[in-house]
């Protein structure tokens, strides 16, 4: 096995004398490319963001943006990455960075590399200006601008002294990449292929095997090891915790784990996708997903996050689970004995344990058809995006000539694991969807779980929240009516 290599702002540069936790932000500073920056070292600020050459949907290879912080930097072995220093020179400033320059979308300068890099992944996006009124006629809302450009992708990114404002407008004033734009063209050729890599440094080894044959193989031999994807849960550890795993095996790029398909009784989405994938693959087929996915974390969170990875966590906080027990929905276990399908109110058995064997990785998920009619993904948090949950609550019902026949509650945070509002549905299905009908299951919603109080919410508010959900919810298709 050859020696582990990044190609960085053009130059193939060998990865000697790493160890298998080290992040791919350290790495870079010590490269003496000090751009990117540390900030929170959990993926919430955006200061270390980094462009990464991605498979893309629409064109060949998409720019996308990472927090460099979590991305153990074995784990690019044989890709490519672009930095803000790589973007442009103080001689001839990159357009994202010369917008920002002139609309002073920067004063202390410390997250502002963050901000280009993700700013960039955007401007790079295929099709962005395609629906601006600056680039082919359309409107804008307060999240979009007229070329087109999603404030979404700049969600995790903060800034606590230049103000957004600037920072918007340099983002609403981009045109689209000039026709001799050298990483515009770049997006037109396949990026490049994962590198089987294995990497051995004081006493622990990441590996990235070739396929998932090996990738069983290796975890029926380790039943420790840390199976990694989007890193954007393990990243953390390592960096807060201190968290030094023995055996790092990563999974992201496995194509057997990397399958889509709607088929006519279930939507089967690849473990190892990740959510900005799976969204715009989905493009709009599972609607309680489209909900789910703008409260998920953040943009650059999403762009390294897998649904398997939020499942294997199996945190009982996780944004997806609940929406993903509403939607009735099966997790795929493979091992070297073969496929099992669970569903997903099966697979979670206590706090942050699951039904998965060691030697087991989550493959896919299968969301069945048809979906319910009324769905909806109801998030409590402190802040509306890029935060934690309190409360989390996905619906999906049937009413039907004014009855429920059908009802899934999957709740999240009230409870040492996600889980199903069992007794609601009892409560609703089969009688009327009246506000009165609503009112009595709220109630029974409230007492579903065992919510605790800790810093983010009282266990009284989490029950409080429940009930004003399904009011939330109810309250909302009256509206819908009235104006029908």
């Amino acid at each position: 096995m050859s020696t582990p290599r990044i190609t960085v702002n053009g130059d193939e540069v060998p990865l000697t004398g790493i160890a298998a936790h080290t992040t791919t932000l350290d790495w870079l500073r010590d490269r003496g490319l000090t751009g990117a920056k540390e900030g929170c070292a959990e993926g919430e600020c955006g200061a270390c963001s980094v462009l990464v050459a991605r498979p893309g949907i629409d064109t060949a290879t998409e720019w996308t943006a990472v927090n460099a912080c979590l991305v153990p930097v074995a784990a690019l072995d044989g890709q490519e990455v672009v930095t803000a220093e790589g973007l442009g020179r103080s001689t001839d400033l990159h357009p994202v960075q010369q917008e920002l320059a002139v609309r002073g979308g920067s004063q202390c300068g410390y997250c502002t590399p963050g901000f280009v890099c993700s700013m960039a992944a955007e401007y790079y996006r295929p099709g962005r200006g395609s629906t601006g009124s600056g680039n082919g006629g359309g409107s804008t809302d307060h999240e979009h601008g007229p070329n087109g450009f999603d404030l979404h992708a700049l969600s995790g990114n903060l800034c606590r002294c230049t103000g957004y404002r600037p920072i918007r407008d340099a983002a609403y004033a981009l045109g689209l990449p000039a026709d001799d734009d050298g990483l515009a063209a770049r997006r037109t050729s396949p990026p490049p292929a994962p590198a089987t890599t294995r990497v051995v440094a004081d006493g622990a080894e990441f590996v990235r095997p070739a396929d998932l044959a090996e990738a069983l193989g290796l975890l029926a031999g380790h039943p420790e090891a840390e199976v990694v994807a989007g890193a954007t849960d393990y990243g953390v550890e390592v960096n807060l915790r201190g968290a030094r795993a023995p055996y790092v095996v990563a999974v992201d790029r496995l194509p057997e784990l990397r399958e889509f398909e709607v088929g006519d009784d279930a939507v089967h989405l690849g473990a190892a996708l990740t959510l900005t994938e799976i969204e715009r693959l989905l493009a709009g087929r599972v609607p309680l997903l489209d909900e789910l996915f703008p409260q998920f974390a953040s943009r650059l969170i999403r762009n390294g996050a897998t649904l398997g990875g939020n499942l294997g966590t199996a945190s009982p906080i996780g944004d997806a689970p609940p929406a993903l027990l509403a939607l009735d929905a099966e997790v795929v276990l493979t091992s070297q004995r073969g496929d099992r399908r669970v569903a997903l109110a099966d697979y979670f058995t206590g706090y942050r344990t699951t039904v998965r064997l060691p030697d087991e990785l989550i493959r896919a998920v299968r969301i069945p058809l048809p979906q319910a009619r009324l769905t909806a993904f109801h998030k409590i948090a402190k802040r509306r995006f890029d935060d934690i949950s309190s409360v989390a609550v996905g619906y999906a019902l049937d009413v039907v000539d004014g009855v429920v026949a059908r009802a899934s509650l999957g709740l999240g945070g009230v409870a040492a694991t996600p889980l199903r509002a069992l007794a609601t549905e009892e409560a609703l299905v089969g009688r009327p969807w009246t506000e009165p009908t609503v009112r009595e299951a709220a109630a029974v919603l409230a007492t579903e779980g065992t919510p605790m109080s800790d810093h983010r919410a009282s266990a009284s508010y989490r029950s409080a929240m429940l009930g004003q959900s399904l009011l939330r919810l109810h309250a909302r298709t009256a509206r819908e009516e009235a104006i029908a």
